[in-house]
């Protein structure tokens, strides 16, 4: 069964940190990324890193956010630096598995950014 699971979320207040984890099983894995979801908009991609290593990302997180992954245990990770108010979200981890044409998601991790 391919799978991702999260972990990781919570509430901070505005400057802090917080790192999210992904635990992937199943499969290998392509692509994977960060997506968030905020009340009443639609969902948007923080981060993205191809297996290799290659990444990209929102340009209202860059500086502030680090996507990273672990091939050999199939982990993903944002860190999460500066927080600010409107990082406040659902985050979902992705991922892509070409050898069997799948897109997997998790079940989503909620952060809260307040004072």
């Amino acid at each position: 069964q391919v799978q991702l699971v999260e972990s990781g979320g919570g509430s901070v207040q505005p400057g802090g940190t917080l790192r999210l984890s992904c635990v992937a099983s199943g499969s290998i894995f392509g692509t994977m990324a960060w997506y968030r979801q905020a009340p009443g908009k639609e969902r948007e991609l923080v981060a993205r890193i191809t297996y290799g290593g290659a990444s990209n990302y929102a340009d209202s997180v860059k500086g502030r956010f680090t996507i990273s992954r672990n091939n050999a245990n199939n982990r993903l990770y944002l860190q999460m630096n500066s927080l600010k108010p409107e990082d406040t979200a659902v985050y979902y981890c992705y991922a892509n598995v070409p050898s069997r044409h799948l897109e997997v998601w998790g079940q989503g991790s909620l952060v809260t950014v307040s004072s």
